[in-house]
């Protein structure tokens, strides 16, 4: 037999005390007075007249304050066919024998005084009384009602700013220290899992290692290995982060709380370190359990950096707050850890020892072979072209991380749609990609034709200059139709190079300069259309002086402070002798590239004035059309000596 379920009692709501003492005023304005509690008839001047003559009155009772009288009548008159029913049952089933028993209201006291006054001098006997009626309980609620007022105000900010709803975690003002972690548990349906996650193996390979642990623990644990209290990814926006955090919660199979850090900052002090309490007692709760923290420095950055004003301590605390949760005196082994950040230069460094984070995953860039993996997922919903060249997507889109692959996969979706297509092609991933890094074309913009000329010869300068040096970046194709901010542009396709060494830096500065060394080469003036260009070479140049210790002068020597702690320094790490140093021979390699520039773009003139022309006849040409004026490029990219290295095989 099954059991039967007993009733619940229906949980206390805080709206069931505020109705009562409402219905408890309500009462008490109602029935204040005793005299409420006995019905009274409602009669006319008129009538009181002639009841007054006829010597039935008993009492008369003027209310100033509401310009109304009561009139008590005598016992002997109550059984005059006149007066019959009024001493009817009221509502306690009391008979109103005692009176008031009638009431009117009058215009003008003064003129009701002088009949009454004449109907004494008449000999007609009652008794007269003025009184003021006062309800007290209406004069103080009256009272008390901006207190009332103030108080309800304030409970509702409180409740806005604790997270709203009575339902949930936070949504009374005594909650307000409550943890905002989201729970995806069993009975929560997170779809996305590791084989969603394309790319990325390394940093799989150690994230599934602590989901495995927490299905196996037995594997690791017979060996005397014990479980990592965390794991913090760090990388570029849009690698990925987020969304092994979203695949872990998919795979584990225990309670996974998703939060971020900003969910711990609030305007009251004490509160993030409350929050973080209730969240590790909730995880315990329900070990083994992950905790996900994204943008974790928010809540992680270094103590004692930038406080002048003391208005980081309450940051502080619920920094020491989860240093204490996450290893401290009593902490509990089966919850682990695992944070987000981008900016982990800035972090505390008790939060990134060994014990907290036991383990740092770096999740990079995706390179070639990871882009194609990626493009793969993005593709499958889409409809394209058979036999895409997944590969040649691949190689367009050097730098790209996988959020940026995905946006470029939806805009060439887009643009599909746009020009009526039945799928998605080639050349719409090749348009996509140039509206991501360039922007939408402004094909009205107002371009006088000097301009259009100048524009023309500075985009072919940047070719030219490109096609001639080793190891400057190869060609894809050079427009001059404006796009963005930019009023032409030169699209490259940069190898991916581990290391970098001072030759290539210096080739792609020339190519960089091209453009105003074409300017000058053909018209012997400049403008400002190589600001992009210019800012470009100058952080280059001043990598290889300060950073990377690729200048003769100052020697193998970086000023470069890759733990972040050099932003909070009002000083500069070096001499104002270094700095007049530096100035000089950042400035000594930009001008020795610009007068190489020159010195290239003056041997090639007549073929610079070829491909000018070109551009401003077609405004967009790509890599045959430089083949043609310029001849084969006389350097192979590290990708065609692959590829001619796989076809001798």
């Amino acid at each position: 037999m099954k059991e039967e379920k007993k009733p619940t009692s229906p949980k206390f709501n805080i709206y069931w005390l505020y109705g009562a003492i409402i219905f408890v005023l309500l009462g008490m304005s109602l029935f204040g007075g005793s005299d409420s509690l006995h019905p009274i008839s409602k009669t006319n001047i008129s009538n009181f007249e002639k009841y007054l003559n006829a010597g039935d009155v008993s009492e008369v009772i003027v209310i100033r304050n509401k310009s109304s009288v009561r009139v008590t009548l005598k016992q002997d008159a109550l059984g005059k066919s006149d007066h019959q029913g009024l001493a009817s049952k009221n509502i306690f089933g009391q008979e109103n024998t005692q009176g008031p028993h009638y009431q009117f209201e009058v215009g003008s006291l003064e003129l009701f005084e002088k009949k009454l006054q004449e109907a004494e001098e008449k000999g007609i006997s009652f008794r007269l009384e003025f009184i003021t009626v006062e309800n007290r309980w209406i004069d103080a609620l009256v009272g008390f009602l901006p207190i009332i007022i103030i108080i309800g105000v304030w409970i509702f900010l409180m409740r806005r700013m604790s997270g709203g709803g009575a339902g949930g975690a936070g949504g009374q003002i005594f909650n307000i220290g409550k943890s905002k972690a989201k729970l995806f548990d069993k009975n929560t349906d997170v779809k996305t899992t590791f084989k969603d996650v394309a790319g990325l193996e390394g940093a799989k390979e150690e994230i599934q290692e602590i989901v495995d642990f927490l299905k196996n623990p037995t594997k690791y644990t017979v060996l005397g290995g014990k479980i990592p209290k965390g794991a913090l990814l760090v990388g570029p926006p849009g690698t990925g982060k987020t969304l092994l955090a979203k695949a872990v919660a998919g795979e584990a199979k225990v309670p996974f709380f998703s939060l971020s850090g900003s969910d711990f900052v609030e305007m009251f002090v004490g509160v993030g370190a409350s929050r973080v309490r209730d969240l590790f007692k909730q995880a315990k709760d329900k070990s083994p359990a992950i905790i996900f923290i994204d943008e974790i420095d928010a809540i992680g950055r270094a103590r004692g950096k930038s406080n002048i004003t003391g208005s980081n301590d309450e940051r502080e605390n619920t920094l020491n707050q989860l240093l204490t949760e996450m290893d401290g005196f009593g902490t509990n082994t089966n919850v682990i850890v695992v944070a987000a950040t981008n900016r982990a230069d800035v972090l505390d460094k008790a939060l990134m020892r060994a014990g907290r984070f036991d383990r740092q995953i770096y999740v990079d860039l995706p390179d070639l072979n990871e882009r194609k993996e990626i493009f793969k997922v993005h593709l499958t919903p889409l409809k394209s072209v058979k036999n895409l060249d997944v590969d040649f997507l691949a190689r367009q889109t050097p730098g790209f991380s996988g959020a940026d692959i995905a946006n470029v996969c939806n805009e060439a979706a887009l643009i599909a749609a746009r020009k009526n297509k039945k799928s998605v092609g080639k050349q719409d991933f090749l348009d996509a990609v140039d509206r991501i890094i360039g922007g939408l074309e402004k094909k009205n913009k107002i371009i006088t034709p000097e301009e259009k000329k100048t524009i023309a010869f500075h985009e072919a300068g940047h070719a030219v200059v490109s096609w001639l040096l080793e190891h400057a970046a190869p060609l894809v194709k050079v427009t001059i139709v404006p796009r963005g901010q930019s009023l032409g542009a030169a699209w490259y396709l940069p190898e991916e190079r581990q290391i970098v060494r001072s030759e290539q830096m210096l080739d792609e500065m020339c190519a960089a300069l091209g453009g105003r060394a074409a300017e000058k080469v053909i018209f012997d003036k400049i403008s400002t259309g190589a600001l992009s260009d210019l800012e470009k070479v100058t952080r280059q140049a001043r990598a290889m002086v300060s950073i990377y210790g690729l200048n003769d002068t100052l020697g193998n020597i970086t000023y470069y402070d890759s733990s972040g702690q050099s932003e909070y320094n009002f000083t500069k790490p070096y001499s104002e002798e270094t700095a007049q140093k530096i100035d000089h021979e950042i400035s000594s390699i930009i001008e020795k590239q610009y007068e190489r520039a020159i010195s290239l773009l003056a041997e090639s003139k007549d073929k610079l004035i070829q491909l000018a022309e070109r551009l401003l006849e077609k405004e967009v040409i790509f890599k045959d059309d430089l083949e043609k004026i310029l001849g084969k490029r006389p350097y192979k990219t590290n990708f065609e000596k692959i590829e001619e290295a796989k076809e001798n095989k």
